[in-house]
Formats: structure tokens, sequence, C-alpha cells
């Protein structure tokens, strides 16, 4: 599977990407590259934002993660990783090197987002996972991170359908060992974005600038 370069929204033109660090976004399930772009005016402007599609047909859209395989919010590690490395190939393609990359997602997005800290070795440097979760499974990278935790934001709704006990178990235990963690449960919302969410997310953004 493959990031399809044709198919990502850019929050700058080209002649202008190199000049702000990355931030890779990526969107939930069966949604596309569009959804999260429309994110990008509401975000700091000291960034360059990339929204990708998942390669993975969903619904009327798209996802990271094969339904037809993978458990709801409980995929594989070896999947994971694999839709990890081809964002890091579609990263490597870039016509420049970007000095800091983010990544910022929702939902299995943002499940991604934090598995890229995983995968990413370095590459990438923190992590924004909109009610999403983290990937069950022992990782080779796991120990490093645990020893230089990177930062990351993790927010939810307490009235998330999606939110099994054990998911909320895993991923606040992996997030908590593993990152410098800013988390946030918001009242009342749902499988969504409040407009408080996107106000934490912008402040931990440019806390990160």
């Amino acid at each position: 599977m493959s990031i399809d370069p044709e198919l990502v929204v850019w929050s700058a033109e080209p002649e202008a990407r190199h000049q702000h660090p990355l931030v890779v976004v990526m969107h939930g399930r069966g949604a596309d590259e569009h959804d999260l772009a429309g994110l990008f005016p509401l975000l700091p402007a000291g960034f360059v934002y990339a929204s990708l599609r998942a390669p993975h047909p969903a619904g009327p859209g798209f996802a990271w993660f094969d339904d037809t395989v993978e458990a709801p919010g409980d995929p594989r590690l070896a999947s994971a990783d694999a839709m990890a490395d081809a964002v890091l190939a579609w990263l490597r393609r870039l016509p420049w090197q970007p000095t800091t990359v983010g990544a910022l997602g929702f939902s299995q997005g943002g499940a991604m987002a934090a598995h890229l800290l995983r995968q990413g070795q370095g590459i990438v440097s923190f992590a924004v996972n909109m009610s999403g979760f983290a990937v069950s499974g022992s990782h080779p990278a796991d120990a490093a991170l645990a020893a230089a935790p990177p930062p990351a934001y993790w927010g939810r709704g307490s009235a998330d359908p999606l939110f099994f006990p054990e998911l909320v178990h895993r991923s606040e235990t992996w997030l908590s060992r593993h990152t410098t963690l800013t988390s946030a449960v918001y009242p009342g919302l749902g499988h969504s974005v409040s407009d408080e969410m996107l106000r934490d997310v912008v402040d931990f953004l440019e806390a990160r600038l």
C-alpha cells in the first residue's frame, strides 16, 4: 500500500512548503483527504499542513485499516507498521526534507499519528491524536520512546460510543508511558471534534513552534 502524492491537500503552494515545519494530517474512517483540510485556516500558520488520503476503501471514503481484516479499534501492530511505513515513504519522496515533522489525525488517523512516533524512529517528533487510540502490542521503538518521550496530545469525548473500556485503558497506558502527554476528556462530546478540543490542539501546536 502507498500514499498517492497526487491526492494530497496542502495548506501552502509548492514554492512555500519548504519554509515551515510540516504537519502530516490523516483523516478518519470513511472520509478522505479533504475532510480535515477544512481545519487548516484554524490551525497555527507557522506550520505547513499536508492532508493525505488513506489507501483502503471504506464506505463513501477511505480508511487506514482494512475492515475486512482488522478488528475495529484494535488493528494488528504489523498493519499499523505497514501504514506508517507508507506515510514515511511518502515523506522521503518529498522534494525537500522538512526540519521538523509532526502528525495530526482524527479517529483512525489519530491512531496513525501516535503510531508514527513509534515507526518513525525520530522522524516524526510530535503527535496530535483527536478521538483516536493507541495500537496494541509491543513495538521495537517503545523503549526508546519511554526514555525520551515526545510530546503528544490526546483528546476524546466522554460520550464517544467507539471508546470501549479496553481501548481507553490501552491508549491511556501506552500514551502516558511513552509520550509527554497532554490529554483531555470533553464532557458530552461524541465521536467528533469540538471547538474546545480544537482550541486545545491549537495551543499544543503553538507550543511546538
